[in-house]
C-alpha cells in the first residue's frame, strides 16, 4: 500500500520549511533512512529520511516551495501501484487541486507530454511548469523565472499568462514563441492569432562609454526573510535606547594571556575574551533581574536563571543559539558549550529549540574593528548587550597623569517600556565594573 512522507517537524516554533534539493526522482528505490532532500527551516538545514521503503511513486513539491510540517511530500510503494494524490495546503502554488488517482508510469507519461517544447525552452523548467505552459499556450522563453537556480517553476507560468488562449493562437505562440498580451481582442478578451506579436528585443547599449549591467535579483527566504521579519518587528514593537560606555579590559587580556599558555588538562586554552564576557554578563544579570527578562506587553516575565543568546555570524545569515543556565556554568563549561552551539550554526546542524528561549542576547563585532554600535533588541528580550572591540584610550591616573589604557567598548539596548534608564545605567556600570576585575569574580 502506498504510503505518505511527510515533511518532518522541527521543534515547537517551525511552520515550515523551504526544499532546497531533491536527492530522488520518481521511479528510485528507497528505504527507511534515506535521505530524500534537504530543506532549509527560517534557522538551519535539515535532511528529510524516507519514513517507508519502496519506489517513489510521486513527488509533491519542488525544489524553492515553501512547505508546511507534517505535510506530504513524497509517496512511496510498490512500482504501478495506484495512489491517492492529497490535497495540497493553501501556502503552495496550486492549493484548488483536487485528489486524483494516477499511476507511476502515467505520472512519467505526463512529464513526457508536457515536455513538447523547443529543447532550448525545456532546458531550467520544472515539469508541472512545462505541463501549464503547453496546456496555456504560453512559450517559456517569456517567462520570468524565480525557482531555484533561476529554474521556471509553476507560478512563473501563471503569473505570466493572461487571457484564455484560442487554439490557433496557443499553436502560434508555442511554434513562434512570441509573446502573448494579458488581454486580447476577443470575447472576453481571449487572444487570437492577430494579438500575437513578435518577442521585442533586448535593449543594449549604443552609447559610447555606455557599460551594460547585470542586475541580480535575489529572492528573500529562509533566514534573510526570518531576520527582516523580526527586525521590523523589534523595531516596531519596543522604545529602544542605548547606553555606551567603555571598561577596563587589562584583566581581560591578562586572564587570556594566562589561559593560553596554561597546561592543555586544565582545557583553558580555548578559552576567548568573548567567552570571559559571557561569564561576566551572567553573573552581572544575577544582580540585575529586571534585564533577564521578556516584556510581553501586559507582563514581565523574570527569570530564575539566565539563558544566553550569543549572536552568531553564519554563511546563511544571522543566528542566536542560546546557552542555556549560563550562570550556574563555570568559565570553562560555558567556553566549551558556546563553541559547540556556534559550530553546529556554522554547519547548518543546529537545531530549533537550541535557538530559542534566550533571556539575555550578546553581540560581539569588536573582531571587525567596531567600537561601539547599537545593537537591535530580540525581542521579547528587554536589553542586548553589543560589545567592541579593545583600543588605547587616555586615560587620567591617581597621580593626575594621562596614561593610555585597553578600553572595551560596551553598548546595552533596553525597552525603556520594560526598564527605565537609570537601571540600565547601573547595570552598565556594575558590568564595567566585573569586567575590570574579572579575576576576583572567577573566585567568587
Amino acid at each position: 500500500m502506498a504510503q505518505q512522507v511527510v515533511m518532518p517537524k522541527q521543534g515547537n516554533s517551525v511552520e515550515s520549511c523551504i526544499i532546497v534539493e531533491w536527492n530522488v526522482q520518481v521511479g528510485d528505490k528507497v528505504a527507511v533512512g534515506d535521505v530524500l532532500c534537504s530543506a532549509e527551516t527560517d534557522k538551519s538545514t535539515i535532511d528529510v529520511e524516507s519514513t517507508a521503503e519502496g519506489v517513489v511513486l510521486a513527488i509533491l513539491y519542488e525544489e524553492g516551495d515553501d512547505v508546511p510540517v507534517m505535510v506530504p511530500i513524497v509517496i512511496v510503494g510498490e512500482e504501478g501501484e495506484k495512489f491517492e494524490l492529497p490535497k495540497k495546503e493553501p501556502s503552495t502554488e496550486n492549493p484548488k487541486e483536487e485528489k486524483q488517482e494516477a499511476t507511476a508510469s502515467e505520472n512519467k507519461q505526463a512529464e513526457k507530454a508536457a515536455a513538447v517544447v523547443t529543447a532550448g525552452e525545456a532546458q531550467g523548467s520544472s515539469p508541472r511548469a512545462r505541463n501549464l505552459a503547453s496546456s496555456l499556450g504560453v512559450p517559456l522563453s517569456s517567462v520570468q523565472p524565480t525557482g531555484p537556480k533561476g529554474r521556471i517553476i509553476e507560478r512563473d507560468v501563471a503569473s505570466a499568462s493572461g487571457q484564455p488562449l484560442s487554439p490557433v493562437a496557443r499553436q502560434q505562440a508555442l511554434e513562434q514563441g512570441v509573446q502573448t498580451p494579458q488581454r486580447g481582442s476577443g470575447i472576453g478578451g481571449r487572444v487570437l492569432s492577430s494579438d500575437l506579436q513578435e518577442k521585442p528585443a533586448i535593449a543594449t547599449p549604443s552609447r559610447l562609454g555606455e557599460v551594460s549591467e547585470e542586475i541580480q535579483e535575489i529572492p528573500v527566504k529562509g533566514i534573510r526573510k526570518v531576520t527582516a521579519r523580526r527586525m521590523m518587528e523589534s523595531i516596531h514593537s519596543t522604545c529602544q535606547l542605548t547606553l555606551h560606555a567603555q571598561a577596563d579590559a587589562r584583566a581581560l587580556k591578562r586572564l587570556r594571556a594566562g589561559f593560553k599558555n596554561a597546561k592543555s588538562e586544565l582545557g583553558l586554552n580555548k578559552v576567548t575574551i568573548n567567552d570571559l564576557i559571557l561569564f561576566a554578563v551572567s553573573r552581572t544579570l544575577l544582580e540585575f533581574p529586571a534585564f533577564n527578562a521578556h516584556f510581553l506587553g501586559d507582563k514581565i516575565l523574570r527569570f530564575g536563571h539566565v539563558h544566553l543568546g550569543v549572536a552568531t555570524d553564519t554563511p546563511k545569515g544571522l543566528l542566536v543559539p542560546v546557552v542555556r543556565n549560563s550562570d550556574v556554568l563555570s568559565l570553562r563549561q560555558l567556553s566549551e558549550e558556546t563553541k559547540s552551539l556556534v559550530d553546529k550554526c556554522k554547519e547548518g546542524t543546529i537545531q530549533p529549540d537550541e535557538l530559542s528561549g534566550s533571556t539575555f542576547t550578546v553581540s560581539n563585532v569588536g573582531a571587525f574593528g567596531i567600537e561601539a554600535f547599537t545593537p537591535v533588541l530580540n525581542v521579547p528580550e528587554v536589553a542586548i548587550l553589543g560589545v567592541g572591540g579593545i583600543n588605547l584610550k587616555p586615560v587620567e591616573d591617581e597621580d593626575g597623569d594621562i596614561i593610555f589604557v585597553e578600553k572595551m567598548g560596551l553598548s546595552l539596548t533596553m525597552d525603556h517600556q520594560a526598564v527605565d534608564g537609570a537601571d540600565a545605567a547601573r547595570f552598565l556600570k556594575a558590568l564595567m565594573d566585573n569586567i575590570a576585575s574579572i579575576d576576583l569574580l572567577l573566585a567568587l
